[in-house]
């Protein structure tokens, strides 16, 4: 039988090691093919996450004090999963100000 405290524990360690690749997302984004692999481990990382939250939830155990929060971060981890897949390839998806368009009309001007 599996600690739960370890369960606990490997959760937030998934959670962690995603949240930090997706902050460095955009160093990686700089090679394709380091993009897509941060992608990939960000998406397996994140499926696995949201699997040994659900794992955590069945057995009992509490995240942060909470016996309900792990099973709507599983959800999230999942759908965080999937938009990690999406690559947009710099494409303006926002249709907003480019800060680095205003930099250029500036000197421009």
């Amino acid at each position: 039988m599996v600690s739960v405290v370890f369960i606990e524990h490997l959760a937030e360690f998934l959670c962690g090691v995603s949240a930090l690749l997706f902050t460095f997302i955009a160093t990686f984004s700089r090679s394709q093919k380091a993009e897509n692999l941060v992608q990939n481990a960000i998406a397996v990382l994140l499926l696995s996450a949201a699997g040994v939250l659900w794992w955590l939830s069945l057995s009992g155990g509490e995240l942060w004090g909470s016996n309900y929060l792990p099973k709507p971060l599983s959800l999230v981890c999942i759908v965080i999963a999937i938009s990690a897949r999406m690559n947009i390839k710099g494409e303006n998806v926002s249709f907003g100000a480019n800060p680095h368009t205003i930099g250029k009309s500036n000197e421009a001007e």
